[in-house]
């Protein structure tokens, strides 16, 4: 017991630590690009806005690498609430956000908002040590999730950053009937989360070049009622 208490509080720091680092690396060298950006976007016509997001999921086709990570570390994963998983991927349904969608290369970043995920999350499990992931919150301007974590049901951290985004693989938005459909960024582990399971598990195997898998985030284009 004594381990697990010593692991939750080196990670909390290690976490915190980064969450409270975060304004100053949203002001370093990409702010100069963002004083810009701020200014094409408010000459920019998004082509699409939705302001209140509500029903729909986000997925996360999972990466046969990250499978293997989990195996060879004899992690056993699962879904923490309304989190599915099914065919190979987990499925994240959205309460909430905002998201406003430019035409690439109109403005930097061209997809700006957030999209949240309560509820829900991922649970990785060995030796008698759960750590479960939950109540995600999509921040694509800035690639970054956040989220709520906790090891054998104690809160080690709230809104920590968990998984980093790269859109460089992105594909156009995709609009069905009254879905939105963003796919193709790639999910990668953060090095606050690849500090998490290496303490935690007593391991340096898991680094923030691992990827998770390729998201796609569907989303309704009329509010609910």
């Amino acid at each position: 017991m004594s381990s697990i208490s010593s692991r939750k509080k080196m990670f909390a720091g290690i976490a915190f630590a980064a969450v409270a680092a975060l304004p100053l690396a949203a002001c370093s060298s990409s702010d100069s690009a963002g004083s810009s950006s701020e200014t094409k976007t408010a000459v920019a016509k998004p082509v699409a806005r939705i302001n209140a997001l509500s029903g729909e999921s986000t997925a996360i086709a999972l990466d046969k690498g990250f499978t293997d990570a989990l195996t060879s570390l004899k992690l056993e994963p699962g879904v923490v609430g309304t989190a599915k998983l099914e065919d190979g991927s987990l499925i994240f349904p959205i309460t909430g956000g905002n998201v406003t969608y430019f035409k690439p290369g109109t403005v930097k970043p061209y997809v700006i908002g957030q999209v949240q995920h309560e509820g829900s999350g991922l649970k990785l499990t060995a030796g008698g040590i759960q750590v479960q992931l939950t109540n995600f919150n999509v921040d694509p301007g800035i690639s970054r999730v956040y989220g709520d974590v906790t090891v054998n049901g104690k809160t080690v951290v709230r809104n920590a950053f968990l998984f980093q985004l790269r859109g460089a693989t992105l594909k156009p938005l995709q609009v069905e009937g009254e879905t939105a459909i963003l796919e193709g960024t790639k999910v990668f582990i953060s090095p606050v989360a690849a500090g998490l399971l290496n303490e935690t598990y007593g391991t340096d195997a898991v680094t923030d070049k691992l990827l998770v898998g390729v998201a796609k985030i569907t989303v309704n284009t009329t509010p609910a009622k």
